[in-house]
């Protein structure tokens, strides 16, 4: 069965986006995956398609409405088991480990959300998984639901040349990536370090994962106390 992503949005022709190229685009030609965007809009009930309303309390800017986006959820997701993420900047961060469950299953539903929130009630009804690509604020939830979706296609068996070059890359062993290097031997006096010309590759093994803990040292110790 193939992997299957749908996107509850209030601007679907955000959709695939970059993911209609390069190897992702190829395997949606191919069927290995397939990606549905449904406007939210659609689910409103009034002449006005309305899906916000102002915040109870008080304060400023605008929030999608429980009962809109609930009869989407409810449309797109009946007898369906798929997880219901919903792009939030408070909600956990998204993983590698977290990638490949995801990948693993048949498909997910992603909520995107707009304004300054989405109604706790709807969220808390419909056990949405709350996600977070990093710690900033986006203009919506389009931008980080295609960054989710383009890290789990690109892990879908067959969807990579090699499915080996997913396994030695930045998180995939709770380490930063080491440094890659090609030809040409010598650029601008840069040498290609002589280890990875040797021939060696119990060496070029125990080199790689040295520079990847020292990378990870430097830039993400977070990881190694993890």
């Amino acid at each position: 069965m193939a992997f299957r992503a749908t996107v509850l949005t209030l601007y679907p022709e955000m959709f695939p986006g970059h993911l209609g190229y390069s190897l992702a685009g190829k395997a949606m030609e191919r069927g290995q995956w397939a990606l549905d965007a449904v406007q939210i809009r659609d689910f409103a009930t009034d002449k006005h398609r309305t899906v916000d309303d102002t915040p109870a309390g008080g304060g400023a800017g605008m929030v999608l409405k429980p009962d809109v986006l609930a009869r989407a959820i409810d449309t797109v997701s009946e007898n369906d088991s798929r997880p219901r993420l919903l792009m939030s900047p408070r909600g956990r961060p998204l993983t590698q480990e977290r990638v490949r469950e995801l990948a693993d299953g048949n498909g997910v539903i992603i909520i995107c959300g707009r304004f300054e929130g989405v109604d706790q009630r709807v969220i808390d009804a419909r056990e949405l998984e709350e996600v977070s690509i990093g710690d900033y604020v986006l203009s919506g939830g389009e931008p980080a639901a295609l960054t989710v979706l383009d890290a789990i296609v690109r892990i879908l068996p067959g969807v990579m040349g090699n499915d080996l070059s997913g396994l030695h890359e930045s998180f995939e062993g709770g380490l930063l990536e080491h440094p890659h290097y090609t030809r040409p031997q010598e650029w601008e006096g840069r040498e290609i370090p002589a280890i990875l010309t040797s021939g060696n590759h119990g060496a070029i093994d125990k080199w790689r994962r040295e520079q990847a803990l020292e990378l990870t040292r430097e830039r993400r110790p977070d990881l190694l106390e993890e």
